[in-house]
């Protein structure tokens, strides 16, 4: 059943994850690719372009609407400026090296855009990037799955519990990242709930008082 739930949609479930995230979907890949339900070589190059094609859309999206999409999320705005200053410091670097930092795969290709990063530069540093990022971790799960073989032996009975685990981390991770969205997005808030009203108030106190009429 698993065999070919993956034959018929496997592949295109990794595309579509690595278009839009690409970590857990990516290390659950490899390991199966370990256990011979999904050949490691094709995980590679679908991982390649679905983390290719994603990050070119976030680029150009950032180019044209960069700021009107940071601020729809407060974390994304605050990553976003701090995003900004790295680049601006050492941009060919971030564009190789972002897929590797948690939580910045979506902010620093929009960020990128918006720093006006050349377009062909960024084509060619983000396919070098993509290619590094996929060939690793698919590599790095692929072993994951051989050192586990090696510690408890055939792997079989335990693989539905390992790949539970996997994710069961991933879905823990994501709603980590969503309850801090959350908590930031109250914050800010609260916080310009706050210099609101100490703007009402400032302007309250600098209002000069009216002249009181003499009592007839």
């Amino acid at each position: 059943m698993l065999q070919q739930f993956l034959h018929d949609f496997g592949y295109f479930a990794l595309f579509l994850g690595t278009f839009f995230e690409g970590e857990t979907i990516l290390v659950l890949a490899g390991f199966l690719a370990f256990r011979g339900y999904m050949d490691i070589n094709l995980v590679v190059v679908v991982a390649f372009f679905g983390s290719y094609a994603g990050d070119q859309l976030w680029y150009f999206l950032g180019r044209k609407h960069g700021r009107k999409l940071l601020a729809r999320k407060p974390r994304w705005q605050m990553m976003g400026d701090r995003a900004l200053e790295h680049i601006r410091k050492h941009p060919d670097i971030w564009v190789l090296s972002f897929r590797f930092v948690y939580g910045l795969r979506t902010v620093m290709p929009v960020a990128i855009g918006l720093s006006g990063y050349p377009p062909g530069r960024y084509l060619l540093l983000n396919g070098i990037g993509a290619a590094i990022w996929a060939t690793a971790l698919a590599a790095a799960a692929y072993h994951f799955g051989a050192v586990l073989e090696g510690m408890l032996g055939s792997i079989k009975k335990y693989e539905l519990w390992v790949l539970g685990a996997l994710l069961v981390l991933g879905v823990g991770l994501w709603l980590r990242r969503r309850f801090k969205n959350a908590r930031l997005a109250k914050q800010v808030y609260a916080d310009e709930q706050a210099a609101i009203a100490a703007r009402l108030l400032q302007a309250e106190q600098g209002k000069p008082t009216e002249p009181k009429t003499p009592a007839e």
